[in-house]
């Protein structure tokens, strides 16, 4: 199983960029996807995920209505478009696959597979 981030850059502050998540090994439909982030000396924060309801679909508070979650399953691909932008986006970030569907909360549990990762800055 291999999920590959790709789309990551160095954007301007209100900017947009689209992350994406393709696999293989496994059908994407059938999992969960999350997006997390890792900026640098913080923890790991769980940013979205997409699973099969809408309510195992969130996103955390800091994007909400700037970051939308999508699936391509023809692609097996998943994407994270970001809008609007701030510095204090600038991470890592990663795609992960849970088994089923997401979680009801964030940290509920552990997903199955990661990505290796894919780097975005914001400049102000």
């Amino acid at each position: 199983v291999q999920l590959v981030e790709s789309g990551g850059d160095l954007v301007q502050s209100g900017g947009s960029l689209r992350l994406s998540c393709a696999a293989s090994g496994i059908t994407l439909n059938d999992y969960g996807i999350g997006w997390f982030r890792q900026a640098p000396e913080k923890e790991r924060e769980g940013v979205s995920c997409i699973g099969d309801t809408e309510d195992r679909t969130y996103y955390t508070d800091s994007v909400q209505g700037r970051f939308t979650t999508s699936r391509d399953n023809a692609k097996n691909t998943v994407y994270l478009q970001m809008n609007n932008l701030k510095p204090e986006d600038t991470a890592v970030y990663y795609c992960a696959a849970y088994e089923a569907t997401c979680p009801r909360r964030p940290k509920g549990r552990n997903p199955d597979y990661w990505g290796q990762g894919t780097q975005v800055t914001v400049s102000s």
